[in-house]
Formats: C-alpha cells, sequence, structure tokens
C-alpha cells in the first residue's frame, strides 16, 4: 500500500463487518462498534456488495462478508481460552479498523494495535469524530512492515517481551513479501512458550477450480486498483511448513468455517468456495 495514505481495503473490510450488524442475523461476530465507528462511511453501508435485496444474490459477495466476520470471531474464539489460560497481552497485526480493543471484555489484557502510520492516524481521528473514548488498555504502534522493526515499535509501545501473547495477524499476509512474512513470523516464533498465532491466508490461484479463479481475478484486480495488491498465498502443506516451530496447528478452510460458525442459518450467509483458509498455531 501507499504508506501517504490509509488503507482502502481497511475500509471495504470494516464497511462489511458492519454490514453483518445491519443485515445478518442471528450475528457470528456482535460488533455493536462497527457501525459507528465508521462515522460518514456509515453512508457507503447502502451499497456494500452483497447486501441489494432487490437484485439477484450475489454469492461470492456474501461468502466474503461471511469469512470476514468468521476470521474476527475465529481469532476472539482463540483469543478467550487464552485469556483463560493466563494471557495478558493480545497484538493486531495489520489493525485497520479492528474494534475488538473498544469491546474489550478482559481488564487485565492489554491490546496492541500494529499498522501503517496513516491508516493508524485515520483511524484515530474517525475514532474522535465519531465520539468513540480511547480504551485504557489500547496501545498503538505504528509499523511499515516492509521497511521498520516490528520489535522496535512494540518495545516503544510498552509491550512486555518476558510473557507470552497472542498475535492475531489478519487480512495482512496476502499484501506481504515472503520476507516480510518470514520476517514477522520469526519475530512471533522467538516469543516466550504459550505464545499463539492466527492468519488468514489465500491458496493459489493455480490450484483453485475455474469459477473460484475467476472471483479471484475479480477481487484480486479492485485491490490492485486501491493500490494493495496480491502478492503471497500459500497451500496448506506450505504452511505447516512455515509453522514448523508451532505446535497444536490447526488449519481449516471453508467446510470446517462453515460448519462451526453458519451451520443451520437461513438467510444463505455462508463462506463460498476454498481459497481462503485460518491457521492457527501456538509455542
Amino acid at each position: 500500500m501507499e504508506q501517504a495514505r490509509p488503507s482502502r481495503t481497511a475500509l471495504r473490510v470494516a464497511l462489511r463487518r458492519a454490514a453483518h450488524q445491519l443485515y445478518d442475523q442471528p450475528l457470528v461476530l456482535d460488533d455493536p462498534i462497527a457501525v459507528p465507528m465508521l462515522g460518514a462511511y456509515a453512508e457507503e453501508l447502502e451499497r456494500t456488495p452483497g447486501r441489494e435485496p432487490e437484485r439477484k444474490p450475489r454469492p461470492f459477495s456474501v461468502g466474503l462478508r461471511a469469512f470476514l466476520v468468521a476470521r474476527s470471531r475465529y481469532a476472539e474464539d482463540l483469543l478467550a481460552q487464552a485469556v483463560e489460560r493466563g494471557m495478558t497481552q493480545y497484538v493486531l497485526l495489520g489493525a485497520g479498523l479492528d474494534t475488538f480493543a473498544h469491546r474489550n471484555p478482559y481488564p487485565r489484557l492489554r491490546v496492541f494495535e500494529v499498522d501503517y502510520p496513516a491508516t493508524q492516524q485515520w483511524k484515530r481521528e474517525l475514532l474522535r469524530d465519531s465520539g468513540l473514548p480511547a480504551p485504557a488498555n489500547l496501545a498503538y504502534a505504528p509499523v511499515d512492515f516492509e521497511r521498520q522493526s516490528l520489535e522496535e515499535e512494540l518495545h516503544a509501545a510498552g509491550f512486555n517481551f518476558a510473557v507470552p501473547s497472542f498475535f492475531g495477524w489478519l487480512g495482512v499476509v496476502p499484501y506481504l513479501t515472503l520476507g516480510a512474512f518470514r520476517a514477522t513470523l520469526g519475530f512471533i516464533s522467538a516469543q516466550p512458550r504459550g505464545s499463539g498465532v492466527v492468519f488468514d491466508y489465500g491458496q493459489p490461484r493455480a490450484v483453485l477450480p475455474l469459477q473460484e479463479q475467476l472471483a479471484h481475478d475479480s477481487l484480486a484486480a479492485r485491490v490492485q486498483l486501491a493500490g494493495e495488491a496480491f502478492r503471497l498465498f500459500f497451500t496448506p502443506v506450505e504452511v505447516a511448513t512455515e509453522l514448523a516451530a508451532f505446535r497444536d496447528l490447526e488449519d481449516i478452510g471453508s467446510r470446517e468455517i462453515n460448519a462451526r460458525y453458519f451451520a443451520g442459518r437461513s438467510d444463505g450467509l455462508k463462506l463460498m468456495g476454498s481459497a481462503g483458509r485460518l491457521v492457527s498455531g501456538w509455542l
């Protein structure tokens, strides 16, 4: 992405999370902050893909919304388990317009939001303009993943390197170079025993069925126009190799995610295809 301006894809993700609050029942991700945080951008909710009831349904657009809310729910479910084991630090890498810090139900959990400086400043302005208070347990760490040291910026934000931490890395990996991905993963794997990570990734175009290849091409073209092109894809076997330092790996795709979060729904909200996956692991 361009360093001088905030992330447009972060806005599109936030709009879909907000649309979920308004148009889907029951909620997979209960997020009462999602709509008010958008401020004037909330007007775009009427144009959110997959929302138009008077038109023919757009399954892949609805499926993308399902994936975005499911990945946040999955990360927060894992975080809840970690907090029960005594976890006190949660790091959101590429936080975008994530709202967890404003819904944090754990008094002892400190949240660190890591993102590009421009995107982070934009979010803080949105919060200020929307009249939403700054959480006491939230610290910001502005980082360009390709050019700055994650370790140095977290240290400056007050991160405690001596205790286990959980890292949520959502909506970031496809936009990284392989070098930046491995550098960040190496930093996480150097954390104390008991630390964990969750991230989403996309499978390479070549392994997808034809219809999914076309959907991939459409989405890739849109994010490239936004100045945030896809760069990095993995197969599950490749991800397992990259996560060799971690134990208790869980790598789930559409079938498992739908069974866990979208079973028995009557509104058609579910993941489509096999491109997007969620993976977690622990040290």
